[in-house]
């Protein structure tokens, strides 16, 4: 069995932490198709160091459902970092293991110096994972990029294995450069260097949109699980169709209008349970959700605008029983 740790994962399969998207409804509807491990939004450690405390609880929300999760914490200051980890362990006591993230190629997040730059000051990096990993009672993960401006497979599997040398019980890696952010091909080679590097689990990530992009992942990686992050967007099947896939070549029917439908409804039912964000930010959220489900079926466009002019709760509901 997989573990991370001490801890025993339920699947090699991870729903991975996107800002801005992998929220309580999200997890919920990933859940009930598939998703056994899961993970909150990413948490700033300036959030809670800056005193934006309220923010990082909405983050944080959770439910008996939704159940194993983990958190990300993004930051470059050791000190601020523990700080916002025992934060987060007194918001979420539960979480499976901390994960810090040393992958974002977000210019803003760039700018802080935190994310993907400390590919660049990995003294730094080292730094956090020890600090964390020596007053934390659960496992400190670390997120990576294959480099920061060029692929440069020996380099980044140095890092990897002091990062495992530093207290990292798992390395989740995105195929692809800071420089390159979400376009072009994902670099199975370094992702492979990496896992020939460290005796502890190597998670693929990075265009895992599909039962055979995760399937090609693991054989040409040798990577002991992967997290699947934008192909669930709209597409919560997706963990279902890898199990099945991985476990015996089931092949996955896509769902049809009317089931993509019914859950896009459980979706916007959702937010409007459990977002508080007022009537017009709770509506703003499930137009994103509907964006998704609709992406690539006909008259996608079309219906976006339609979707744009909604501005309350039941009309959303009935403009997608309308579709």
């Amino acid at each position: 069995m997989l573990k991370i740790g001490s801890y025993e994962l339920p699947s090699k399969i991870i729903m991975a932490p996107m800002a801005g998207c992998t929220d309580l409804p999200f997890r919920l509807i990933a859940r009930s198709h598939g998703a056994k491990l899961c993970f909150f939004e990413m948490v700033d450690c300036n959030s809670i160091t800056y005193g934006a405390k309220k923010r990082v609880r909405t983050i944080l929300k959770t439910i008996e459902d939704d159940s194993p999760i983990s958190a990300q914490l993004l930051g470059r200051d050791p000190s601020k970092m523990l700080e916002g980890a025992q934060e987060i362990l007194k918001i979420a006591p539960n979480i499976a293991f901390l994960d810090i993230n040393a992958a974002c190629p977000a210019k803003k997040v760039i700018k802080k110096k935190a994310g993907a730059y400390l590919l660049k000051d990995e003294t730094e990096l080292y730094a956090i994972i020890k600090k964390i990993s020596a007053h934390l009672p659960i496992p400190v993960t670390v997120k990576l990029r294959i480099g920061y401006d060029k692929n440069d497979p020996a380099k980044i599997a140095a890092i990897a294995h002091k990062c495992e040398a530093s207290g990292a019980s798992a390395i989740f890696v995105h195929g692809r450069t800071q420089a390159k952010g979400y376009s072009g091909p994902i670099d199975h080679a370094s992702i492979k260097a990496i896992k020939d590097a460290v005796t502890i689990p190597v998670f693929g990530s990075g265009n895992i949109f599909s039962a055979l992009q995760a399937k090609k992942m693991l054989d040409e990686t040798g990577c002991d699980g992967i997290l699947v992050a934008r192909g669930a967007l709209g597409n919560p099947w997706i963990f279902e169709e890898i199990e099945g896939y991985l476990a015996g070549g089931q092949t996955h029917t896509p769902p049809s209008w009317s089931s993509r439908k019914s859950v896009l409804k459980k979706h916007i039912i959702a937010i409007e349970k459990f977002k508080d964000h007022g009537p017009r930010g709770n509506v703003g959220h499930m137009r994103k959700a509907v964006y998704w489900y609709l992406k690539g079926l006909p008259l996608a466009a079309k219906t976006r605008e339609k979707v744009s002019l909604v501005k309350s709760y039941d009309k959303m509901l009935q403009l997608v029983d309308d579709l």
